[in-house]
């Protein structure tokens, strides 16, 4: 019954290119059914939370996920004395954390108190951020980002280079996103898990953030991206072959869809640079409503470290130890 009051349900694919940012929308109808309502670019990113409340057909709660990592590695939480990541994140990048958002050029200045590296490729190594921090790099992982059979793991926060990386995003979402949001109580934010279980968030009235990751979703949806060929979201031939898995799953579902989306999976969310995003985007909103209408569990983290500092991926099941 955690979801009753949930009225609108969103995913954002996020990225500090404006262009590569996108979102998806389902909103529920009067007869209680979801209707995918709009696949868009976010212009303006650090606005959505706005956009989405305006968005709203029916009073209630809108449930919002984000792709980016929402939470802090308990090996270095427990280094910076941090118990409680909420209260952390609203002094971010304020006197005694004001430089925690600037990636670093160089090796010598990392710190505990500027701990994202590096700046840009050119002689980077995990070494220099293992060495400065005083933590192994295992020890930068949170848990929901360790691999498990479904898929591999995510990358750490602090590492910021790679294709892989998240750090420069979560830079973006925490700062221009989530703290603003934070301290504007008119906005009445949650952010999933730390400010209580789902059942508590998702109230009338009330905007839930989480954490997403679409690599989990794939397999809850039956996305195979290795069977019986390899393939790449990033090809636009192989997003095509996965049309009508996603409109067999919408069908399924008693999911409807707008003409536009429609369109847009037809046509393998177009063959140029963003379609990757614009999948993911779509993905991870059916991911979503899957643990909505209780087809996947939540992944309600048990142990108090989670729900507090290192937080937790919407849906995912695992170990918490």
């Amino acid at each position: 019954m955690a979801f009753r009051d949930v009225s609108l349900i969103a995913h954002v694919d996020w990225s500090v290119n404006p262009t590569k940012c996108w979102v998806a929308v389902a909103a529920k109808q009067p007869d209680r059914h979801w209707i995918i309502t709009e696949l868009n670019n976010v212009s303006a990113p650090g606005g959505i939370f706005r956009h989405l409340v305006s968005s709203l057909q029916v009073h209630g709660c809108v449930l919002a996920g984000f792709d980016f990592p929402i939470g802090l590695p308990i090996a270095y939480a427990q280094k910076v004395h941090i118990t409680d990541y909420l209260s952390a994140l609203v002094n971010f990048g304020y006197p005694d954390w004001e430089s925690f958002y600037s990636p670093c050029d160089f090796a010598e200045e990392i710190s505990l108190h500027r701990p994202f590296y590096p700046a840009r490729p050119g002689g980077a190594k995990r070494a220099f951020l293992e060495h400065s921090l005083d933590l192994s790099f295992a020890q930068l992982y949170r848990l929901c980002e360790i691999a498990h059979d479904s898929r591999r793991s995510a990358c750490p926060l602090f590492w910021t280079l790679g294709s892989q990386q998240v750090g420069k995003a979560a830079i973006s979402g925490w700062r221009d996103l989530l703290t603003p949001a934070l301290t504007d109580k008119s906005q009445n934010l949650t952010i999933w898990p730390f400010s209580g279980s789902l059942e508590n968030c998702c109230l009338p009235g009330n905007l839930v953030a989480l954490e997403t990751y679409p690599a989990e979703f794939y397999h809850h949806l039956g996305l195979s991206f290795t069977s019986p060929i390899l393939k790449s979201k990033r090809c636009h031939q192989d997003r095509l072959s996965f049309a009508e898995p996603l409109l067999s799953w919408a069908q399924s579902h008693n999911i409807h869809l707008k003409p536009g989306v429609r369109s847009d999976i037809l046509d393998g969310f177009g063959d140029c640079p963003e379609g990757e995003d614009r999948f993911d985007a779509l993905v991870g909103l059916y991911g979503m409503i899957n643990v909505v209408q209780g087809h996947h569990p939540t992944g309600e983290p048990l142990a108090p470290y989670l729900s507090k500092i290192e937080g937790w991926i919407f849906g995912q099941e695992g170990h918490h130890r």
